[in-house]
């Protein structure tokens, strides 16, 4: 029997080990800077947010160096040579908190110890702290603030231990003129370098939730374009069904219809209704994937502009007030099939959208649908006014998915769509739909011979 692992403290050589590498991992923190030197809001579109770093610690620099040679040399007595070089030692590298904070850190850490030695090497006077003077502090706590918006949690975590531990051996060396100071400035980093941190995750939290949005606007966006496609093709292979289904009708009662054809005719008629069938097989099995999901087929035939009155009419139904004006030759054209199906088709979804978008996003706007032909198109206007209920605006954030399928089916025809708000507050569907170009009737039928 194999014995049970054992369940005592970890030994001591997975302890040493874990306390090297974390030790390597602070070192690490504290040489190498966890961001490019890049100041804040260096990708603010604002150009005065931009420089306000640089503002603020040039406004730093200029107000500590006075201060800090003035506290020096009347409070603790240093010649004004040596406070001076402490106060650009303490407070000129603070115009490094812009885009190097860490660096800027290393060499404030450094001249705070030497200016504690300095002090230290003084005769102590009445009424001050050591081993960190209070322009030090001061300083210092911007040094940390600037620390925790850049920095890194270890990073931060490695600052703030450099910190006490030099403020804990210098309290060992002269104890007698320690007086607190060091842990003041324990204490104050604590919560400085704290709030430096929680905003600085709480904005890359706000920025991972923009990114997140962002994509799942863009996926949702390509889903609503690949959904309008499949519809697209599901609509069309009614349309292309019913051409080929006719094809291969009149191929195959050729030989019937017409007297005294030759076998060649006989044959290529034939041939002509074997390609239809295929044809209408191969499209059976693309549409048999575009409906994997399930879905059956619709039995009734497609929409047109034959039925955009009953459209109208029921969006007058929902509370919009709609008005229809169908020019009487594309009604005539409509008639008589001289508009493709394809066309026609697309425009009865455009002005179901258009409509649809008018209901939600201006309800009680009065609506006008224009459909017209001229110059070889079809030109569908749709133009709604404000909305007219209280508290109802036109919505001007909406994501706008309503128009990909418009703009899916414009791109079919091979036509042209332009859309946009109107200054009075109301919003514009325009689509240009090109038409065959009219055919003389000698084109489609023989004429009787004499």
């Amino acid at each position: 029997m194999s014995s049970p692992p054992p369940t005592g403290p970890p030994p001591a050589d997975g302890l040493l080990s874990a306390a090297r590498r974390n030790l390597r991992e602070l070192a690490h923190g504290l040489s190498h800077a966890s961001h490019p030197p890049t100041p804040l809001f260096a990708d603010s579109p604002r150009r005065w947010l931009r420089l306000l770093p640089y503002a603020v610690v040039v406004a730093l620099t200029a107000v500590f160096i006075p201060v800090t040679i003035d506290v020096l040399t009347s409070d603790y007595g240093v010649r004004g040579g040596v406070a001076g070089a402490l106060a650009v030692g303490q407070a000129v590298p603070l115009l490094m908190l812009a885009h190097r904070p860490l660096q800027a850190w290393w060499i404030v850490f450094a001249a705070d110890i030497v200016g504690a030695l300095v002090l230290l090497a003084r005769p102590e006077q009445q009424g001050t702290i050591w081993p960190w003077s209070p322009p030090a502090i001061v300083g210092y706590l911007f040094v940390l603030l600037a620390l925790g918006l850049r920095e890194s949690r270890r990073t931060v975590v490695g600052v703030w231990l450099m910190t006490g531990a030099a403020g804990l051996l210098l309290h060992l060396i002269a104890p007698v003129r320690s007086d607190g100071g060091a842990l003041l400035l324990a204490v104050l980093g604590a919560v400085v370098l704290v709030i430096g941190a929680s905003v600085r995750e709480r904005g890359e939290a706000q920025r991972r939730l923009a990114e997140q949005w962002t994509i799942s606007e863009a996926e949702r966006a390509q889903r609503t374009l690949l959904e309008e496609r499949t519809r697209i093709a599901r609509e069309l292979h009614d349309v292309v069904a019913h051409h080929m289904s006719v094809i291969t009708v009149q191929a195959d009662s050729a030989p019937y219809r017409v007297n005294g054809l030759s076998e060649e005719a006989r044959a290529e008629f034939a041939s002509i209704a074997a390609g239809a069938r295929e044809s209408l097989a191969e499209m059976r099995r693309l549409l048999s994937v575009l409906r994997s999901d399930g879905s059956r087929g619709e039995l009734a035939p497609q929409p047109g502009l034959e039925r955009l009155q009953q459209l109208v009419e029921a969006t007058v139904r929902a509370g919009l007030p709609a008005e229809l004006s169908l020019a009487s030759d594309v009604r005539e054209a409509v008639e008589r099939g001289g508009v493709p199906q394809a066309v026609d088709m697309s425009a009865y979804r455009i002005v179901q959208e258009a409509l649809a978008n008018a209901v939600r996003h201006a309800p009680g706007a009065r609506t006008r649908v224009s459909v017209t032909a001229r110059d070889g198109h079809l030109t569908v206007l749709v133009v709604n006014d404000r909305a007219r209920k209280p508290g109802s605006p036109l919505e001007e954030s909406g994501t706008g998915h309503g128009l990909v399928g418009m703009r899916e089916r414009v791109r079919l025809t091979g036509g042209t769509l332009d859309t946009g708000p109107l200054p009075d507050g109301g919003f514009r569907v325009a689509a240009r739909l090109p038409l065959p170009p009219n055919r003389p009737p000698s084109a489609s039928a023989t004429p009787e011979e004499p």
